[in-house]
């Protein structure tokens, strides 16, 4: 497996949870299987952008992190479904904290990006003069 080479700093909580949930398609998988158990190709198909090998490898990672369980029948072919833990579960508030706070910052930025009001004219200007 795939190891980051510059281990994260790890020195609060907010430090460890942006550890664990970092990576392009983790908080995807992580919604997806708040929506029930998946199988691989289900989770392929609903992260059809998502190169095959990446998702297996955040997979493990939420697998190692104890955010996902991936449940293996003794069949023939192997039969596999992933599914959230109760830790994984934590996660959904906090996502929809987070999804808020981006849809107010980005309401908010659309308002900057008109055209600058007298007080923000003064922050450009002291800020080029230093």
């Amino acid at each position: 497996m795939y190891e980051k080479k510059i281990p994260g700093k790890k020195r609060s909580g907010v430090d460890v949870t942006f550890y664990v949930i970092e990576g392009k398609w983790k908080r995807d998988i992580i919604l997806c299987l708040n929506n029930g158990i998946k199988r691989p190709i289900e989770l392929q198909k609903y992260l059809a952008e998502a190169n095959a090998r990446v998702l297996n490898q955040q997979l493990k990672e939420l697998e190692k992190y104890g955010i996902i369980y991936k449940k293996i029948y003794p069949a023939v072919p192997p039969k596999v479904e992933y599914y959230l833990t109760d830790i994984g579960k934590e996660l959904i508030p906090l996502f929809k904290v987070m999804e808020n706070w981006g849809n107010n910052y980005s309401k908010k930025q659309e308002n900057l990006d008109s055209p600058m009001n007298p007080n923000e004219l003064n922050l450009v200007q002291i800020k080029k003069a230093s």
